[in-house]
C-alpha cells in the first residue's frame, strides 16, 4: 500500500493547462511539425523547446536572428491554427475529478495559450475552465518568466508563498519556482525537472479542504 505524502498548506492552485489538465500533444506535435518543415529545421529538435512557452517565445529561441515582429505575426497564424485544431484532444488522467476538488477553492489558469486557444481546448477536454485566467494576451512575458505565476496569485488576492503551481514542462516548472511558489510537476516530463513534488497522474493527488479556507494537498 502507497504511503501518502503532505506536500503543504496552501491557499491557491494555480494550474497550467497543456500538459497539466489537457493532453494536447497531437495537435502541437502536427503543427509544430508543418513549421520546423516550412522553416528547414529538424522537427524533433523543435519539440524539445515548444512546451510551456508562447510561440512567439518558441521561435524566438529557434531563429534567434529573427526579428521578434516576425515571431510575433507568426505565433498569430499559429494560434488560429491550433485553435482551430482540436482532434486529439483529451483531459490528462485525473483532470475531472482533480478540477472538482477545486471547484469551491480559490484557483486559477495560468496558461501560455491565449483565450481562444485555452476556451477551444479546455472544451474539446470536456473540462470547466476557471473563473480566473492568466493567457498569453494578458502577460508581457513568456513561461519561463514568472509573470503569469505572479499575476494568477495577485488575482485570486493571495501571496506567491501561499500558492501552488501544477506544471508540467521545464519553462513552465522555472516559472512557478522563480515566482516562490511551490510546484507539483505532473507527467513525465516534470520528473527530471526538480519541480517541489513530483506525480505521474494527477489521479495521485488529493485536495483536502482546510477549517481557514486553505487546503492541503497529499500525494498517495
Amino acid at each position: 500500500m502507497r504511503r501518502s505524502t503532505t506536500v503543504g498548506v496552501f491557499k491557491a492552485a494555480l494550474l497550467d493547462m497543456d500538459g497539466t489538465l489537457v493532453n494536447s500533444d497531437a495537435v502541437v506535435e502536427r503543427c509544430w511539425r508543418r513549421w520546423a518543415d516550412g522553416h528547414g529545421l529538424d522537427p524533433a529538435e523543435v519539440l524539445k523547446v515548444v512546451h510551456g512557452r508562447q510561440g512567439y517565445a518558441t521561435m524566438a529561441v529557434l531563429l534567434p536572428d529573427r526579428p521578434m515582429a516576425e515571431n510575433h505575426a507568426e505565433n498569430a497564424r499559429m494560434l488560429a491554427e491550433e485553435t482551430a485544431d482540436t482532434d486529439g484532444v483529451v483531459p490528462i488522467a485525473g483532470a475531472p475529478a482533480f478540477l472538482a476538488s477545486l471547484a469551491e477553492l480559490p484557483h486559477a489558469l495560468v496558461t501560455s495559450a491565449d483565450e481562444a486557444l485555452a476556451q477551444a481546448r479546455m472544451t474539446a477536454a470536456g473540462l470547466p475552465m476557471p473563473e480566473v485566467r492568466v493567457t498569453a494576451e494578458r502577460v508581457s512575458a513568456s513561461k519561463p518568466d514568472p509573470e503569469g505565476f505572479l499575476k494568477g496569485a495577485a488575482e485570486l488576492g493571495f501571496a506567491p508563498e501561499d500558492c501552488v503551481v501544477f506544471e508540467d514542462s521545464e519553462a513552465g516548472i522555472t516559472a512557478g519556482l522563480a515566482a516562490g511558489m511551490r510546484v507539483v510537476g505532473v507527467g513525465p516530463r516534470a520528473a527530471a525537472l526538480n519541480p517541489t513534488a513530483h506525480i505521474d497522474t494527477l489521479d495521485q493527488i488529493r485536495v483536502e479542504a482546510a477549517s481557514d479556507g486553505g487546503f492541503t494537498l497529499q500525494i498517495g
